[in-house]
């Protein structure tokens, strides 16, 4: 079995892993009622989609 002749320095480990990094999803704000929302999904808080009423929530029958 192959074993490494030298042990893998911090600095070229890391060097190796930068490209495995977590992001973000992209978030986008509801332009009825300006919560967070994720793109091309109806906002869960008032259930508009492309400002029409898609969901019906109990903000909405208030």
């Amino acid at each position: 079995m192959a074993v490494p002749f030298r042990r893998t320095s911090k600095t070229k480990k890391r060097m190796r892993r930068t490209h495995l990094k977590k992001e973000l999803p992209g978030i986008t704000t509801c332009p009825n009622c300006g919560a967070a929302i994720k793109p091309h999904r109806a906002c869960p808080e008032c259930g508009n989609y492309k400002g029409k009423e898609v969901i019906k929530t109990d903000k909405t029958e208030e």
